[in-house]
């Protein structure tokens, strides 16, 4: 679905963040950057959904190279939820799920009625239809968490990035949240690519995962199969133990800091 081939990118000049990156995204799968404050997973999403430009190397969607495309079509392809979102106080839950159909128009056509199928749709598949003429800015945290990725379904994408979604959020909402991802890429099978902080989150709804350390990968895999005790010891510096329950049940549990 994506692939990334010797990629570089810099913020500022001789000073190269990502260095000589390669990476595949199965289509289809959950795959979930982790890794260290800094370490350069923002960086990294930032460059496969296109809002950044690598200063080497090449990014495909499918086998077409990501420069390819002009902003219009990328945008009827992948769609992005950054980590914080606002928009002025009095846009309801139907009026910005509605931009997310804005890839789709023609110059100066107004709402179709397709639109309006799919906009329905997208509120119905993130529960919102009980909050869709409240305002967005109104709503709970993890209720304006589900509205902006109601606005990223209208779009219609084949792969959806999420850029920290649970921050801020409590662990009712976290899950809430996680759970609703998992139901999306289930039933529509969306490719989804996404970052987490917290490991076990990670392993539980990811079928994939990435762990970045200083703007590398050190591992990249099966979620249920990668994550060991000596690679968090070595990319996080904690010390902890792996309970495994079966092979795809495993929790991380940490212990102290390998520093202290």
């Amino acid at each position: 679905m994506i692939k990334a081939e010797r990629i570089s990118f810099s913020y500022e000049k001789n000073k190269e963040l990502i260095q000589d990156l390669s990476i595949e995204i199965e289509e289809g799968k959950i795959t979930t950057i982790i890794g260290p404050n800094g370490s350069g997973k923002s960086t990294l999403l930032s460059l496969l959904c296109g809002l950044n430009k690598v200063t080497s190397g090449e990014i495909y969607i499918g086998n077409v190279s990501i420069t390819k495309f002009s902003y219009k079509q990328l945008s009827q392809k992948i769609s992005t939820v950054h980590q914080q979102n606002s928009v002025p106080s009095d846009i309801t839950v139907e009026k910005l799920v509605s931009y997310g159909r804005i890839p789709h128009k023609k110059l100066f056509k107004g709402k179709a009625e397709e639109d309006n199928e799919i906009i329905d749709w997208a509120i119905r598949n993130t529960g919102l239809e009980k909050l869709k003429t409240s305002n967005v800015m109104g709503l709970s945290g993890g209720e304006r968490q589900r509205a902006f990725i109601a606005m990223a379904l209208s779009q219609k994408p084949k792969i959806l990035f999420l850029d920290e979604p649970t921050t801020y959020l409590d662990m009712y909402h976290q899950i809430e949240i996680l759970e609703l991802i998992k139901k999306l890429n289930h039933e529509n099978n969306l490719t989804v690519v996404m970052i987490l902080h917290d490991i076990n989150q990670a392993i539980k709804y990811s079928h994939n995962m990435v762990v970045m350390k200083s703007g590398n990968i050190i591992k990249n895999g099966e979620s249920a199969k990668i994550i060991t005790e000596e690679l968090i010891r070595s990319v996080y510096k904690v010390d902890g133990k792996i309970n495994e329950y079966n092979e795809k049940l495993r929790y991380f549990i940490p212990s102290k800091c390998i520093d202290f």
